[in-house]
């Protein structure tokens, strides 16, 4: 079992959120402030590393199964995305789907760290 971060469709009432939704679901949490976050096609969201400007963004965490992750969650992610580990705000650390390098400085995507959430963000 691993600890898994979500912080779009992956959340309660988000389109990939059955792939989890059997897991143990360990509550809403947040990064620690060290991630831009960003919107990738108004679709879904993906968080990148900073050295700084980063903020703390919104999301749910889960007791899931490395098997889980490997046939259920991660066939689902877009190509924009891949995984790897972040750092919360308590200090902890869990998997998470971020932005593969580039994608954030390729300029097709929204930055939307001001919203602190991807749900923020879609209201």
């Amino acid at each position: 079992m691993v600890h898994l971060f979500v912080n779009g469709e992956g959340m309660r009432g988000g389109g990939v959120h059955h792939n989890i939704a059997e897991h143990p679901y360990l509550g809403e949490v947040r990064t620690a402030p060290r991630y831009r976050f960003f919107s990738v096609r108004d679709e879904f969201p993906g968080l990148q590393l900073v050295e700084t400007g980063g903020a703390s963004i919104a999301g749910e965490l889960y007791d899931v199964p490395l098997s889980v992750m490997a046939e259920k969650f991660l066939p689902d992610e877009p190509p924009e995305l891949e995984l790897g580990v972040i750092q919360l705000d308590d200090d902890s650390y869990a998997l998470a789907v971020q932005l593969r390098p580039g994608e954030a400085e390729s300029g097709e995507h929204k930055d939307i760290t001001s919203y602190g959430g991807w749900r923020t963000y879609r209201e």
